[in-house]
Parts: structure tokens; C-alpha cells; sequence
């Protein structure tokens, strides 16, 4: 295993360290290794069909003639190994994803605090607390293992803020279409979930799926 693996397995002080881009390979490499097993699946069926348990003998004892033993033993072997890769990988990913929000979180409630604190001493008091942002969106669909799944975006978040867009110039979801291609880096995303407000990190680029985000974003009916 290599340094950046045991990195990214958790198991080294570097793991609250974990990145965007750090979960996107994990997922790029799932998708390699499901690639490989369907792939010895395939060889598996073009030797009559038999599967990972069917046996190698005939009713008199002796090994098949009308199969290639060889290619169908080491098609089994590999899924096998391969299996066990694509479950030590997925707690990776899991791992990795729990470790980018919970610093996520941390960050948003430093802001948060910062951001009190510089009102406070603005003399702004609270009362901008008692006026709720105004969302203009909301996201009704969202594709896992997409760029919004890992920046943390859930069904039914309205959002207030994307990245430049906000209420005040929100005319369509072209506004929005526009921000996301013309993106050098992290997005700021402000959303309204069940009455609080979080902020998300979100990375347009491309993956297994369609688009950029890989979620759908509809016009807030008021």
C-alpha cells in the first residue's frame, strides 16, 4: 500500500487532512475495480454461463473438458480479491467523506463565530438575525458519489447563495449554469436546511455522471 493510500485509509495523523480531490480518486479507483470484476464476470459467462460456485468436475470426478479450468479459476480468484478491494475501499471512501464534513462543520462554526463577532463590534447587533435569508432555489435531485453529494448538498436545500448568484440577481438557472462554468475553484453554496443555514464547499468537475454537479437545481416557487 502506498503513502498516499495509507493516507487515505485513516490510519495515519495526516488523515484529518482529507480533500476533494482525495475522495474523488478513492471513487475513481471504485469504479476501476467494478469495472474489473464485471469484466471477470464477462469471462465467467463465456465459459458456458458458469458462475462462481458451479463445479469444475464432471459426474464421474473428473475436470471438465467443456470449459478452460484455467481461465475460469483464475476469474474466480480475481473476483474474490477484488471484492474484498472494492469493501476495504468503500469504508475508505466512507472515512474520508465523514472526515471532509466534520471539518467542514468545524470551519462553518468558526465562521459563524467570526462573523458574530465582527457584527458585534460594527454595532450591528442581532437584528439582521431576525431577517431570514431569502432563497431562490432548491435542489430536488441528487446523483451519489457526484461533486454535490461529496460538498454535502441534500434533497430539499434551498439555496440562498451560489457562489456569485443570490436573491438580488437571480434571473434563471442560466445565472447559475454561467457560475459553474466559469469556475476556477471552490464554489461557496449557502443553503437553507429544516430552518438553518449552512455553507458548503462545492467543486464543479467532472465525474462518472452527467454535468458538473451532478445534481438538479429548480427555481424556488414562492
Amino acid at each position: 500500500m502506498s503513502e498516499k493510500e495509507t493516507r487515505q485509509s485513516g490510519g495515519s495523523p495526516e488523515a484529518s487532512g482529507v480533500t476533494v480531490s482525495d475522495i474523488q480518486e478513492l471513487i475513481q479507483r471504485k469504479e476501476e475495480i467494478e469495472a474489473q470484476i464485471k469484466a471477470n464476470y464477462e469471462v465467467l459467462e463465456s465459459q458456458k454461463g458458469i458462475g462462481m460456485n458451479e463445479p469444475l468436475v464432471d459426474c464421474e470426478g473428473y475436470p471438465r473438458a467443456d470449459v478452460d479450468l484455467y481461465r475460469v479459476r483464475t476469474a474466480r480468484h480475481n473476483i474474490v480479491c477484488l471484492q474484498n478491494d472494492h469493501k476495504a475501499l468503500m469504508k475508505q471512501v466512507e472515512e474520508a467523506l465523514h472526515q471532509l464534513h466534520a471539518h467542514d462543520k468545524e470551519k462553518q462554526a468558526r465562521d459563524l463565530a467570526e462573523a458574530r463577532r465582527e457584527a458585534m463590534s460594527h454595532g450591528l447587533g442581532q437584528s439582521q438575525d431576525l431577517s431570514p435569508a431569502q432563497a431562490f432555489a432548491i435542489v430536488n435531485s441528487i446523483s451519489p458519489g457526484s461533486p454535490a453529494s461529496i460538498a454535502g448538498l441534500q434533497v430539499d436545500d434551498e439555496i440562498v447563495e451560489f457562489g456569485s448568484v443570490n436573491t438580488q440577481n437571480f434571473q434563471s438557472l442560466q445565472n447559475i449554469g454561467s457560475v459553474v462554468q466559469h469556475s476556477e475553484g471552490p464554489l461557496n453554496v449557502t443553503v437553507i436546511r429544516r430552518g438553518e443555514k449552512y455553507q458548503l464547499r462545492l467543486v464543479p468537475t467532472r465525474w462518472a455522471g452527467k454535468g458538473l454537479l451532478g445534481c438538479n437545481i429548480i427555481p424556488l416557487q414562492r
